[in-house]
């Protein structure tokens, strides 16, 4: 894989907190170094990634999955990645320099007002910082396609999911025994912020 291209030109910086951006920027600054100062590049999925991707879901544990996600046999975990890889929009993270999936933000469907979205981390970078900038990642792009808001569903037991989402600014809208909806209006300044560069933040 190769430094991040926006529109043809080559991002010649590497130092997120210093950028100010440029016009050939995405919604959100692809650049993200994680707690333990390991750099990743976070970028649209590509039909050459369909295989690092299932690979990334291959090494899922029990504990990892929730709601029923990512599906345990091949063939079901296979059918609901290209379902949202062709019905959807979808972020994938990388270690920089590397062609390994360490997180996936899964948004469906991708032409609805109001999508929902997935988000797993690999194991291993799970509690680095990375599962926050992927849902701050999800809102502005969310907003850059100018859908009316995005929606998620979290199992209720998921504390550190919900307070993770309630962080970024998504408010719980309907409660199950089971699950947790919540949802973020693409007109909260929250969206406007999550696309600002590193720099402004």
């Amino acid at each position: 894989m190769t430094e991040h291209r926006a529109s043809g030109t080559a991002c010649p910086v590497w130092s997120p907190e210093d950028c100010v951006g440029t016009e050939h920027c995405p919604p959100r600054c692809p650049r993200f170094v994680d707690h333990e100062g390991t750099p990743l590049l976070i970028r649209e999925f590509e039909a050459d990634d369909r295989a690092a991707l299932v690979e990334m879901y291959e090494d899922v544990d029990a504990r990892s999955r929730t709601l029923g996600l990512p599906p345990r046999s091949q063939s079901e975990l296979e059918h609901w990645l290209d379902s949202l890889t062709r019905g959807g929009w979808n972020l994938l993270a990388f270690e920089r320099g590397t062609d390994r999936v360490v997180g996936h933000i899964g948004a469906a469907p991708a032409d609805g007002d109001e999508p929902e979205f997935v988000v797993f981390v690999r194991d291993g970078y799970r509690g680095r910082g990375l599962g926050t900038e992927l849902v701050q990642q999800a809102v502005a792009h969310a907003a850059a396609r100018d859908h009316d808001a995005l929606g998620l569903d979290v199992a209720r037991d998921n504390d550190l999911a919900v307070a993770v989402y309630e962080n970024v600014g998504f408010e719980i809208d309907d409660e199950t025994a089971l699950d947790v909806s919540m949802r973020l209006s693409m007109d909260s300044p929250v969206a406007t912020r999550a696309r600002l560069p590193p720099a402004q933040r």
